[in-house]
């Protein structure tokens, strides 16, 4: 049995996490990070995931087990590295997902650091996703049991040296299973809901944090449509992504998209439905789970965003050790800073960060062909 610390987020899914290391026979201590943004008062959320009513709720928990509790304040570090990465991306144009920076540079890094440092040989959280070990001793990520709440897609990112140390205990079960035990404990988060905005931005408001940290995401600008002609003028870059067709502003009876985002310009081009399909992209920043390193053009399911479905494509190593993909039927609007994640079945092979989307051939026909032979 190990020493395990447990992500306390103050919901079901991390109470149970360690209700589960806890009848295996760990050692599980409970800590909760407290990442209420230093400029945001409580009455303005804070019962959400990064609020005090989080933090309560996981010492009821932790309570109830008989567990020991402790609250870190990383609240610098998360406005710095979360919140701060998010107004920047917006600001650039780009589409970013806090949640994948919250995992990589905050809980499985600085807290499993923080975690390490004080003599817990393990972390757990409330992530559903599964971890096993293949005969040579490289660790895999798995989807969950529950497909419908599987979160792989934003832990494509871990690392081998992370993985050795992390467990996901709730990815072998369902969400209503899930309930289902908390309730047998008499835990009082078994019917607590699940969050559904992003924690730091109360009320769905993010212009409101790209002014604060970013302003100069929000400058005027010209919109213009794929032939070059000026249609208006946009409210701002941080305002809008690829894909979007509302609060464009712009008349006259046709279905605009913003098509692309240009911050060199600072401006928009829209187009018709057809302009926002994705057919290729390429991805930066890649981290390999499954498997070392990409060899050459392989078939893969390809996911652009949480909420989508896999997209079949053949992925290619392209220069800077960044992948090119190009997708058997190309998906809706895919974004510059959106996270992209590769599968094959059930396991992740790997993940990264979208850095172009469009028409451009990013893979080589030749290559293409002998991947799709395969």
């Amino acid at each position: 049995m190990a020493r395990a610390a447990v992500a306390m987020s103050g919901g079901v899914d991390s109470a149970v996490a360690a209700a589960l290391l806890l009848a295996e026979g760990h050692e599980v201590v409970g800590f909760t990070m407290n990442l209420w943004p230093t400029w945001v008062s409580q009455d303005e959320g804070g019962q959400g995931c990064c609020g005090i009513g989080a933090i309560d709720d996981a010492r009821s928990v932790a309570r109830r087990l008989g567990i020991r509790h402790y609250v870190l304040n990383l609240r610098a570090e998360f406005e710095r590295d979360v919140i701060g990465y998010f107004a920047g991306e917006y600001a650039r144009g780009r589409t970013p997902n806090p949640c994948i920076a919250c995992n990589k540079a905050i809980k499985f890094d600085l807290l499993l650091r923080r975690v390490r440092g004080v003599g817990m040989e393990l972390l757990a959280t409330g992530h559903y996703a599964r971890v096993d070990r293949t005969a040579d001793g490289r660790y895999r990520l798995l989807r969950a049991v529950d497909r419908h709440k599987d979160q792989s897609y934003v832990l494509a990112a871990l690392t081998q040296d992370q993985l050795a140390h992390l467990r996901f205990p709730v990815g072998a079960y369902t969400k209503p299973q899930i309930r289902e035990i908390a309730r047998g404990l008499g835990l009082g988060v078994a019917d607590k809901p699940d969050s559904q905005e992003i924690c730091f931005v109360p009320g769905g408001d993010y212009a409101a944090v790209v002014k604060r940290l970013a302003p100069e995401g929000l400058r005027p600008g010209p919109i213009y449509d794929l032939e070059g002609r000026l249609l208006g003028e946009h409210r701002g870059l941080a305002r809008y992504t690829v894909g979007q067709r509302r609060g464009l502003g712009l008349g006259g009876g046709s279905a605009w998209y913003v098509a692309r985002i240009d911050r060199g310009r600072n401006a928009l081009t829209v187009g018709d439905e057809a302009s926002v399909q994705c057919p290729e992209l390429v991805a930066g920043e890649v981290n390999w789970v499954a498997i070392p390193r990409l060899e050459g053009p392989r078939t893969a399911s390809v996911r652009i965003r949480h909420a989508s479905a896999d997209v079949p494509a053949v992925i290619a190593p392209a220069p800077g050790g960044r992948v090119a993909v190009r997708f058997e039927v190309p998906p809706r609007a895919a974004a510059p800073g959106q996270a992209v994640a590769f599968y094959d079945g059930e396991i992740v092979l790997g993940g990264g960060v979208i850095e172009e989307a469009g028409s451009r051939s990013p893979a080589p026909e030749a290559e293409v062909a002998g991947a799709s032979r395969r």
